[in-house]
């Protein structure tokens, strides 16, 4: 079989060094409108060659590892480009409604919503490697309408990467990612900002610790990619934001009030956590 992958960031680099390795795929495309991406990715051996957009209908796996705005950009220019009814579509966007609703029709029998959990604060092809998948949850939305045979391919090449699949509807993904996913960024993009402004550069070099490193590592994260997220799962993304605030405002109210026994129970119900992770 003959993939492309669109898209060659961590998440893209890494899917295309598995394909790679993959028994029984023996060539994997790439493509990126960054041609400093497209280049390092064929100088790392991240993929086999180059492929230009309208010559894709001869692979017979085309993932989709954009941003969810490009995603949807692709998704108008595949459906001008007569696929094979057997060509399977991947996407591997970190929301999903928005998705679903640009798949046109006739695309939506081999089209399969995916969204690997797993990712780094960096980016870009260097920050590609092959077992960024394994053990982490991969998130498929698969329609009532997607054919068996692209749902058994995807299914069996997703389990191949050693990921763990969990299968949900996309507006189930997009409010849980919010709450899970989302919500962490915002709280450390938030807290980046707030010592940047209260600290100067030496102050946060000599008393941040590991809880600071800890919090503040994923706001490394890409600036364009988060921005479109927040973006495309607006809704979602505001619900969590309010809901979180109720939470701090419950802290705020147990110090103001002395109420350190309320703070305690509050503290120790936090810790439940370790049993779930």
């Amino acid at each position: 079989m003959k993939a492309v992958v669109i898209g060659l960031g961590l998440i893209g680099g890494s899917l295309a060094l598995n394909l790679k390795q993959n028994k029984f795929i023996n060539c994997v495309y790439g493509i990126d409108l960054n041609k400093e991406h497209l280049k390092e990715a064929l100088e790392l051996g991240l993929i086999h060659q180059e492929i230009s957009f309208d010559n894709i209908n001869e692979c017979d796996l085309i993932f989709l590892c954009t941003p969810v705005s490009a995603i949807i950009s692709i998704i108008k220019e595949l459906s001008k480009l007569n696929l094979s009814k057997n060509t399977s579509i991947i996407e591997f966007g970190s929301t999903k409604e928005s998705i679903k609703k640009a798949i046109p029709s006739e695309l939506k029998s081999q089209f399969i919503l995916a969204h690997p959990m797993a990712g780094t604060e960096n980016s870009g092809p260097k920050a590609a490697f092959k077992e960024l998948f394994t053990n982490a949850v991969c998130v498929l939305c698969i329609d009532k309408e997607v054919n068996n045979f692209h749902e058994h391919r995807i299914i069996e090449l997703l389990s191949s990467l050693k990921m763990r699949l969990v299968f949900m509807d996309e507006k189930e993904h997009d409010h849980h990612s919010a709450i899970i996913s989302h919500l962490p960024h915002i709280i450390s993009f938030s807290l980046a900002n707030y010592v940047l402004a209260c600290e100067d550069k030496k102050h946060i070099l000599n008393l941040a610790g590991g809880s600071f490193s800890d919090m503040s590592r994923i706001a490394k994260s890409s600036p364009l990619m988060w921005q479109n997220i927040f973006k495309e799962n607006k809704e979602n993304v505001l619900a969590s934001l309010k809901d979180f605030k109720e939470e701090l405002k419950k802290f705020e109210d147990f110090v103001n009030n002395d109420d350190y026994e309320a703070l305690f129970k509050w503290l120790q119900n936090a810790n439940e956590l370790r049993k779930i992770l």
